[in-house]
């Protein structure tokens, strides 16, 4: 069930909820690196709002990175479930630790993608935040949190599509919410797009545009 061409319609499609904002002062457009540079390269111009990223990094499990049992935000703040952790046997100093490792990581990713460029104010600002879609919406929602603690005006989160239950889960997280589709089937974002390529570190800090050359 393909819903969008490309990452360039579907965010076209955002762009004409989102037009309540075009030009406001105090919005910014928040992309979650990589493929949502893509979404936001088009918001910004539609938009004419400035375009920045948010980064969080989710946290493997011990012995395999590809399940995650948290995420992390800019500033090292972890979010996970104690249940799932205690299922998996997974101590908490394990958590810890990987929150203090991702954090480094995190600062890093924003210095290859920023170069030096000042970080964008969050303190009074409604915060866009945009993704080319949600699966889990663990990073997503570690995002939001994060923007939250640093006394964003409002967080609106706008995304193309998400899973139906991460969709609902996120809804309430947010001061507006705004998702063309919410698929029961989802098994991954890229089932929803007919057109899906990586986007590669090279092109997304080519549409950023922040690093100094």
């Amino acid at each position: 069930m393909k819903m969008f061409a490309n990452r360039k319609e579907a965010a076209e499609l955002l762009s004409k909820e989102l037009k309540a904002y075009e030009g406001h002062k105090e919005a910014i457009i928040l992309a979650i690196p990589r493929g949502a540079l893509k979404i936001g390269e088009v918001l910004r111009e539609k938009l004419k709002l400035p375009l920045d990223i948010v980064v969080t990094k989710k946290i493997g499990a011990p012995g395999n990175e590809e399940f995650a049992v948290g995420v992390v935000d800019p500033e090292g703040n972890g979010i996970y479930n104690k249940n799932n952790l205690a299922s998996y046997g997974i101590p908490m100093s394990y958590i810890q630790e990987e929150a203090q490792r991702l954090k480094h990581v995190i600062k890093r990713r924003y210095e290859d993608y920023r170069g030096s460029a000042d970080p964008p104010e969050i303190k009074g600002k409604i915060c866009i935040v945009v993704d080319d879609g949600i699966a889990t919406g663990h990073t997503t929602e570690a995002a939001v949190q994060y923007l939250k603690h640093q006394k964003a005006k409002k967080v609106v989160l706008a995304v193309p599509v998400s899973a139906a239950d991460s969709a609902a889960r996120l809804e309430k997280e947010v001061d507006e919410f705004i998702c063309l589709a919410r698929p029961m089937d989802f098994y991954a974002v890229g089932q929803f797009y007919a057109d899906f390529p990586q986007v590669s570190d090279e092109e997304a800090i080519r549409i950023l545009g922040l690093r100094k050359t």
